[in-house]
Parts: C-alpha cells; structure tokens; sequence
C-alpha cells in the first residue's frame, strides 16, 4: 500500500505535508544542489523585505544543547530582486512558492501582499509576525494582538483573493490562542507555528554574549516539545484552522508527532543546516511510518491526538 500523502490547507492542496520552514532555505536555491525542490510540498521562502537589508553583524550563529541559536536578521536582497531573479527561478524548478513578508509597519506589509499578488506563482504568503515595530519601540507585532491583527488584516486586504494567507506566531507571547483567534479574524487563512524561541548563550571565554545583539531565536530540537504544545492548544481551540507547525522536526515521527497534534502541514528547518536534503529524507520517513501503521491517508492523523482516550479537552496551562 503506497499511503495518499496529499493535504489541504484550506483551499490549497499539497502533494505532501512536508515543507521548509522560513529562514532555513534562502529561496530554494541552496537546496536545490541536493535535492528535487519540486517534491517538496512547497518551499516557504526567507522573509521578503520591501528594500534590501544587511542584517545584523557576526556572530550570528551559536550551538546549544540540541539546538541553534540566531541572530541573522532580515537580510536580503528586497521585493525587486526578489521577483526578478528568485520568484523566476524557483517556479522554474517546479516549486510551490510560499513567500514569507516582513515589514517594518502596516504598510510595507501591504505593499509587499500587492506586488507578490502581481507575480505569477505565488501559492501562499506567510505574514512573518516577529518583525519590530518601530512605532512600538521595536517589539514585533505579535506582542500585542491588535497590532497583529491589523497587519494580517492589510495584508488580506492587499493580496489576491486567491492566494492564502498564513500568519507566523512565535510562542512567547502572553495569549497564544488569544493572539491566534485574533489573527484569523483579521482574515488570516490558516496559522503557522512556532517562530523560534528569544534565547541567550554566554560565551565563558570571552565572557560576552555569543550573538551580535546578545539575544537571538533558539531553534532546533529543544523546541520541538513547546512547538507542539502550541500547535495542540490552538488546534483545541481553532479545529477548523489550517496550521503548519514546525519546530524542530529532524525526522518523519517528528512530523506525525505535529500531524497527531494538529497540525494540516510541517515546516523543517534549522536540520537542513546540516542536511540539506533533510526535506526529501523527512518526507521518506513519514511514508515508512504510515506504511508501519497501515495509514492509508495522512490526514486522518491531523489531529487525531485530541480524540484518542485519555487526551486532555484542553491544553494545560
């Protein structure tokens, strides 16, 4: 029995739940050395800005147990190059483009959702939520609901109809569920999480801290178990919602685990650092695991956690 490994996330329909997650991939093109891009349920961009950004200073990177702590920053070559060189080349390997937006107010969001609306190609836009504000002193919009919410509700406003917009929550925030039930109000068509989690490492040596900036996202592993919760405690309150969940994931047990818990979709992302074609493998993974189970169909797991005798009605606090 080949398993049917096809979702939906909402109107959208992927070949496989298996995607990458933003930031871990450039646009496409450093894995595309390794593996078929095609076969990739889709490729979830780095964050677009309006114009081009340097990022912040090295060290960007530092090792944790069981994960990766960074501070890269939005860099990138902004929205014109973006569509002139690496939307056209993506599409041209017969991926599904995601695009992630980052702005730094209301506006650049929208800006962005309307010149991604005028490109061929673009399957989905994931509103990347951990941007500073400015206006907010630089905490990122999803610290404060409303402030999320208007940006996902420009964004809706600007893109076309027909492309879904997700919106990306970090899980350090105060009302998990709150900030999500306010994000698809504001006309989000699915979620997507967890952003990675504010970490420190102190290097002893030097005895500074070992990101530029001092603080940076912790991702990887050590993750995976908050990324789950998150994805449980949303779905528990939002069943209808599509989300892609991702923190984490270095294997095809991961990704069940997040299916199991609710989520439509799985993003990967920091194991391509050092395996590139971590996507493909993943995807292999997943196909033996339900083929162990005797899954005919993937999404009959989504989910299915909350059903199963003994599972709590409602996450813990």
């Amino acid at each position: 029995m080949i398993p049917d490994l096809r979702v939906r996330l909402g109107e959208w329909e992927l070949a496989n739940p298996v995607m990458t997650a933003a930031g871990c991939a450039g646009s496409g093109r450093e894995l595309a050395r390794f593996c078929d891009i095609s076969r990739i349920g889709a490729v979830v961009t780095k964050s677009v800005t309006v114009e081009p950004r340097a990022g912040r200073p090295a060290p960007r990177i530092a090792e944790t147990p069981s994960g990766v702590l960074s501070a890269v920053g939005l860099q990138g070559p902004g929205i014109d190059v973006f569509l002139q060189r690496d939307l056209p080349w993506l599409l041209s390997r017969g991926a599904r483009a995601a695009v992630s937006v980052a702005g730094g107010g209301v506006d650049e969001y929208a800006l962005l959702a309307r010149r991604l609306s005028e490109a061929p190609g673009v399957t989905m836009i994931e509103v990347n939520l951990s941007s500073p504000d400015p206006a907010r002193g630089g905490r990122h919009f999803a610290a404060d609901a409303a402030a999320a919410a208007r940006v996902v509700a420009a964004v809706r406003e600007a893109a076309r109809a027909d492309i879904p917009v997700f919106a990306k929550l970090p899980a350090d925030v105060a009302d998990l569920v709150g900030l999500a039930g306010e994000c698809v109000a504001a006309g989000a068509d699915g979620l997507a999480m967890i952003n990675t989690v504010r970490g420190m490492v102190v290097d002893v040596d030097t005895r500074r801290p070992a990101v530029a900036g001092g603080m940076g996202g912790l991702s990887g592993p050590a993750i995976r178990p908050i990324a789950v919760a998150c994805v449980y405690q949303v779905h528990a309150a939002l069943p209808e919602v599509p989300i892609v969940g991702m923190g984490g994931v270095r294997t095809g047990a991961d990704v069940m685990e997040f299916l199991l818990a609710g989520a439509s979709a799985v993003a990967v992302g920091s194991a391509l650092f050092h395996d590139p074609s971590a996507c493909l493998r993943v995807l292999r993974e997943l196909e033996r695991e339900l083929v162990d189970r005797g899954v005919e169909r993937v999404d009959a797991l989504i989910g299915a956690a909350h059903h199963t005798a003994g599972a709590p009605g409602a996450a813990a606090e």
